[in-house]
Formats: structure tokens, sequence, C-alpha cells
């Protein structure tokens, strides 16, 4: 019965949910999730502090933290390491290969953050294997969201596109196909009734229609 309520509690964050307020210690002060309202947040987890994944993560976001502001969006890293470990660690990134971290890591020794997320059950003790990205809208709310596995890292030009296709898209006037990038054609909503798919000029012209120029 124990496990069955374990399994209950376990309920991750779901895309059009708000994220979880949370205030923690970080590398920069104290954090409040929230005061971060009125700007885009990719806030992103990853399994432990001086791991050689991890660290790859981290030289390859520190060298794009001027591409996710020109997009006013904010960075934001999370371990269940100690405050400790994670000045520690960029310390090591700087003095070893020259990387000095842009972005607040915030720490969560006890697993509020991760639980409150959806990151863990309610009896996990670590969580060394989660490595999450969660982005979020300018009101809080969870727009998508990526799980990887321990051995594999992200992709930061990944996290850029999707960023990018989340604030082209906000506005719900038009939908971004696959690979979409900044600069290439969008799609137009589809239309939802009879005469939209009777009256089109072609026969796909009412689900499917390419927008760009002056007119995306």
């Amino acid at each position: 019965m124990d496990d069955q309520k374990g399994d209950m509690d376990f309920a991750p964050v779901r895309i059009g949910e708000p994220a979880p307020d949370f205030v923690a210690r970080s590398t920069e002060g104290m954090i409040r999730l929230s005061d971060y309202r009125g700007r885009w947040v990719v806030f992103f987890s990853h399994p432990a502090d001086f791991t050689p994944v991890c660290t790859s993560e981290f030289v390859t976001l520190a060298g794009a933290f001027d591409q996710f502001e020109a997009m006013e969006c904010s960075l934001l890293g999370h371990s269940v390491d100690s405050l400790f470990s994670h000045l520690a660690w960029m310390r090591a990134l700087r003095d070893d290969l020259g990387v000095t971290v842009p972005f607040p890591i915030v720490e969560d020794p006890n697993l509020e953050i991760a639980r409150a997320f959806g990151m863990v059950s309610a009896e996990m003790h670590n969580a060394a294997s989660v490595r999450a990205v969660y982005f979020i809208d300018p009101e809080g709310i969870v727009r998508a969201m990526n799980w990887y596995p321990l051995a594999v890292g992200r992709s930061v030009d990944e996290m850029l596109r999707i960023v990018a296709a989340l604030r082209r898209t906000h506005d719900g006037r038009f939908l971004t196909p696959e690979g979409w990038r900044p600069g290439d054609p969008v799609l137009a909503p589809p239309g939802f009734s009879k005469a939209d798919a009777l009256s089109s000029t072609n026969v796909t012209g009412w689900f499917y229609r390419r927008v760009e120029g002056d007119e995306a």
C-alpha cells in the first residue's frame, strides 16, 4: 500500500502547468524562481557536479549564454549537490578549462525542488539519474521539457532552437515546422471547419500552409 501511495505522489510537472515556485541558495545568492517572471527561463537539472557529461554541457552553455540573453531568456542550473560543491566545481571549470559560468546554480540537498517538479518520487533519496530541462514562459508556465538519461548529454543548440520556437509561437498566430530555425517559414494554424476544408485552393491548403516573408 505504501508503494502504491508513493507512485501516486510522483507527479511530474506537465506542459501547460505553472512551474513550482521555490527559494534556494545558489552560486549567485538566494534565488526565487518567481523573480524571473517577465523573462523566459531554461531551468535545467544535472545529475552531479564534477562529472564528465555535465562538465561538457556547462562549458557549452556558458559559451551560449549571450545567445540566450539575446532572446530574453535566463539560464538556471540545479542539482542536489551542495552550494559548496557547486562553487568548487565552478572554480575547477575556470582554472582548468578557462570557462566562467555566468548563470546561477541552485543547490537542492534535500531534493525538495526535484520532488516539486516530479523529477524523483517522494521515496527516492538521490537524483543522480536526473538530467531534465524545463522551458518556462514569462508568466511562469512550463511550455516544453526534455529528460535525458545519465549517459547522454543535452544539445545546447537544440535548447536554443526550442526557446526560439516557443517565442515565435507564443502569441498563437503561427506554428513552427520540423527543424524550424529563426528566419525559416512558419505554418498557419489549420482550419477547423468543413468550410475551411472545402474552400481551400488545394487539397492540403486547409491544414498545411507555409507562411513566409512579410506575411509571417
